[in-house]
């Protein structure tokens, strides 16, 4: 099923500015709410999906590569945003931009636990560089990258314990994982819901360490990561790959790898968006006579023909032969540039026979002229 448009989704224009965007999601996401729509899968599947626009558009960088290759520029192959994140990741990332317990003042107090889920610290995000080249780029590819990071330490599971008689409840708050506070306003008592500062919202606390993580509850390890890059992506795009970050500690979910895509330099081809551009260099002979000449293509070398008296700034087409478009069916164009070559020496004989022609009635033909017998009277002289 084909996603919807995150700026249809907030129901805001594509100019909105930033405050208009945040607006937006808080009246969707309180609206669709799961505490205010219980046992309402359609409503919690809205709340997704507004976060996963919010996601999106309130980054700048990410706004721009929707607004340039739609869904395709943030999602795609395993990449994606908001849309596979879990509930609990959704209450973390984006419940401090309603004041800290805002969904728990709104929805009587259930917004906390849900957005806590069990406790935890999500573990942080690794970024890379992928460096590609343009056939690479052209047909997508599989990178295999040694990444080194936190990972579950394995002799505790991640716990951070010595072992499960090494575990107990937080007396703080009561095995819960959160606290309440009352707090007195000029609109009278809000009650609001905060992770446990004493389990850091766990609901356990560990009485004795893990002797290999030193209670950490992750070790550092170098692991070989396989990344399937799709046919398209451009320079400076960013990737994600949920999960493959660095593990969480006690319990928490992994943080995201954000893949950075980088374009090698092609030795005769240049990039232009979806189109590849190839400069031709012609000597003023076949220019002016016409030729068969070869150019290089990313799927390798092609013939094309040069009719008689092709200019200077000509542009020669070759369909089909740039670069896909990113998660899309259209594929671009070679784009030929012809450019007609002066040498800047010549030889004794090169220099008479080029005098010679300057000094022809026709070797500045005039608009609309024709300059047929120049081009003859010139396949002379050079045959001579």
């Amino acid at each position: 099923m084909a996603k919807r448009d995150y700026y249809e989704i907030l129901g805001v224009d594509k100019g909105a500015d930033a405050a208009t965007i945040k607006k937006a999601y808080r009246k969707t996401a309180i609206k669709y709410h799961p505490d205010k729509n219980p046992d309402d899968k359609g409503a919690e599947e809205k709340f997704k999906e507004a976060a996963e626009a919010y996601e999106v558009l309130s980054d700048q960088d990410k706004r721009a590569r929707y607004d340039r290759f739609g869904h395709a520029g943030v999602s795609g192959n395993g990449f994606g945003g908001a849309g596979g994140a879990s509930m609990e990741d959704i209450m973390e990332q984006f419940g401090d931009m309603f004041g800290g317990g805002a969904f728990d003042t709104f929805f009587g107090g259930s917004g906390g636990r849900r957005r806590r889920g069990g406790g935890g610290t999500r573990g942080t995000n690794l970024r890379i560089k992928v460096s590609l080249s343009l056939e690479e780029i052209a047909k997508g590819t599989t990178k295999k990258i040694k990444v080194k990071k936190q990972v579950k330490c394995s002799t505790c599971g991640g716990s951070g314990a010595k072992d499960s008689g090494s575990v107990s409840t937080c007396g703080t708050c009561s095995g819960s994982g959160y606290v309440r506070q009352v707090r007195s306003t000029f609109l009278g008592q809000m009650q609001t819901t905060t992770a446990c500062p004493t389990c850091g919202g766990n609901g356990q606390v560990v009485t004795a360490k893990c002797t290999t993580c030193k209670g950490d509850g992750t070790n550092y390890e170098e692991k070989l990561i396989e990344i399937e890059i799709p046919a398209g992506v451009e320079e400076g795009m960013q990737l994600s790959m949920r999960g493959n970050g660095n593990a969480g500690q006690n319990g928490g979910p992994a943080g995201d790898l954000l893949i950075n895509i980088q374009e090698k330099p092609h030795d005769t081809l240049k990039r232009d968006g979806a189109n590849v551009i190839y400069d031709l260099y012609l000597n003023f002979a076949d220019a002016a006579i016409g030729t068969t000449v070869e150019v290089p293509t990313i799927e390798g070398k092609v013939k094309i023909k040069i009719p008689a008296g092709t200019q200077s700034g000509k542009i020669f087409r070759l369909k089909g032969k740039g670069l896909p478009v990113v998660q899309s069916y259209q594929q671009g164009d070679q784009l030929i540039h012809v450019s007609v070559w002066t040498p800047k020496k010549l030889t004794a004989k090169e220099k008479q026979l080029l005098e010679k022609l300057r000094d022809m009635p026709n070797f500045n033909p005039q608009p609309g002229k024709s300059d047929k017998g120049f081009f003859e009277k010139m396949k002379d002289y050079f045959n001579a």
